[in-house]
Parts: structure tokens; C-alpha cells; sequence
């Protein structure tokens, strides 16, 4: 893997997750669905999907140590999984795409705080910059 391939691989995913927020805002008002039902679709389709992919790696689960799996239940299943897609769902059902994305995207402001904060990451000019622009674009787009 090239030092370039995450760099791509986070492009595509905020590619893949700009169009998947336009195609589940249209399903939430089309079906008149509510955000945890939409949630939930969203899930079951991901469930399948993935647990068919990593049927061959499922074996690595009980080599794995309850710290590491607590971690990826509370972090990903409980507050990104659960709660942080309901606040996204419930965001698009509301409110333009063009208002929401923005704000919900404001992830990797978060992230890099985290990693800072908690992960002893150093905090560079050239991070500060970024996250300073990032917030001021943010606002620009949002701007009523």
C-alpha cells in the first residue's frame, strides 16, 4: 500500500458519503420514513453486505481481547453508529443537504482533536491552519 492509497481511500469515502447523503435524504421524504427507521435500513443492508465480506476474518474475533472489541462497540455501534447517525439522519429529514453535510461533516476537526488530545499527535501550524479553514468554510456554506 502507498502512502497515497489512505489519502485516497478518505477521498472516495467523502465522495461516497456526500452522494449516499443525497440518495437517503430522497428515501427518508419519499417513503415518509422517520430517521431511525432509515438508520435501520441503512444498517441492515451494511450488516449483510459486510458480514459477507469479512465472512473469511471472523474467525480473528476470538482472538481479539475484550478492550479492543469494547472499544469498537462503544465507539463505532454505540456514539458514531447509533447516536451519530440518528443526529444525521434526523438532520437531513429537516433540513437542505447543502446546511446539514457541512455540519455533520465536521468529523475530522473532532478526530484531530482526539488524536491530540488523547493519542499524543502534535499540533502543527499546518494543522491549526487546516482545521482554522475547515471551520471557516463551514461557516460560509452554512451561512443563511
Amino acid at each position: 500500500m502507498s502512502n497515497n492509497t489512505p489519502l485516497i481511500f478518505a477521498l472516495f469515502t467523502s465522495i461516497l458519503w456526500g452522494i449516499g447523503g443525497y440518495f437517503e435524504k430522497k428515501g427518508l421524504h419519499l417513503g415518509n420514513l422517520s430517521p431511525v427507521m432509515g438508520i435501520t435500513v441503512r444498517t441492515a443492508v451494511a450488516l449483510v453486505i459486510l458480514g459477507m465480506a469479512s465472512a473469511s476474518e471472523w474467525k480473528t474475533i476470538s482472538l481479539t481481547g475484550w478492550k479492543p472489541l469494547l472499544y469498537m462497540v462503544l465507539g463505532g455501534g454505540v456514539m458514531a453508529g447509533t447516536a451519530g447517525m440518528f443526529c444525521y439522519y434526523a438532520a437531513i429529514k429537516g433540513a437542505p443537504l447543502s446546511r446539514v453535510m457541512p455540519i455533520a461533516f465536521t468529523s475530522p476537526l473532532f478526530g484531530a482533536l482526539m488524536g491530540i488530545l488523547f493519542n499524543g499527535e502534535v499540533l502543527t501550524p499546518k494543522t491549526l491552519i487546516g482545521m482554522g479553514l475547515t471551520v471557516v468554510g463551514i461557516i460560509v456554506l452554512t451561512m443563511a
